[in-house]
């Protein structure tokens, strides 16, 4: 399943979508940033719900193994166009969260269980870069991936492919159903809506491609902070709006 057009669609359907006459608008160009890393997020706290509710074993750190599987998902699911904006988006994101943190005299976390956010802009090209290596040499120039990394990453997709896609044929086997229920908790002011919109359409998108085995609830709603999380004591994804302002705040910077 391969979504055509898909920020084109996005755009037509936020512009068209009821609002309140004096609700806010965002330009199209922060629109479509905001909802590329919206949907490598979730896709990233898909991989950990995967991991918990699959019972899968993770032979290193689990956020590395779940950052893996958004890139894959970016890969398998999107047009090739769409597959290339969605991945220029995060990366600018990746880079603008390091730049941030460096303004506001901010230390590397080492001892935090994510990668920083460099080694995770360079895992994130390689792997999309050695899916397809053939049409994506501009993309790995562009982004700035050494050549030297560049030589192993079409053996480092294989890898992951071979890891992550068993689990995903059995996911596709069960077929398509609704085992991913979305929960709209959002308030309504612009970056709540745009959150809930690009969430419910990645739901019911994964919906029609395959099912967990029990159901995951993915919320939108406010948490106090700009994260995104799963909770595996209730098999819930929980999308924070305060996400959205930050992604926007990033790319104004």
């Amino acid at each position: 399943m391969f979504k055509s057009l898909f920020f084109v669609a996005m755009l037509i359907a936020a512009a068209n979508a009821p609002r309140d006459a004096e609700e806010e608008s965002l330009p199209p160009e922060i629109e479509a940033f905001i909802t590329s890393n919206l949907i490598s997020v979730l896709y990233h706290e898909l991989g950990h719900a995967v991991i918990d509710l699959e019972n899968l074993p993770i032979f290193g750190q689990e956020e590395d193994a779940a950052d893996v599987l958004s890139t894959l998902l970016v890969h398998d699911l999107f047009t090739e166009d769409s597959a290339v904006s969605i991945t220029y988006h995060a990366a600018e994101a990746y880079l603008g969260e390091d730049k941030a943190n460096e303004q506001d005299g901010g230390e590397e976390a080492f001892w935090d269980v994510h990668g920083s956010n460099k080694q995770r802009y360079f895992n994130m090209i390689c792997l999309f870069y050695g899916a397809n290596p053939d049409e994506r040499d501009d993309v790995a120039d562009d982004l700035g991936l050494p050549e030297r990394r560049a030589e192993t990453c079409p053996e480092e997709f294989d890898l992951a492919n071979a890891s992550w896609g068993p689990v995903l044929d059995r996911m596709r086997a069960r077929g398509p159903g609704d085992t991913l229920r979305f929960v709209d908790n959002a308030g309504a002011d612009v970056f709540s809506r745009l959150t809930a919109r690009v969430i419910e359409k990645e739901v019911a998108d994964l919906n029609a491609d395959l099912s967990f085995e029990s159901p995951v609830v993915v919320r939108v709603e406010a948490c106090g902070t700009a994260n995104a999380f799963y909770d595996p004591s209730d098999s819930s994804i929980i999308m924070c709006t305060e996400f959205t302002e930050y992604y926007a705040a990033i790319r104004n910077e």
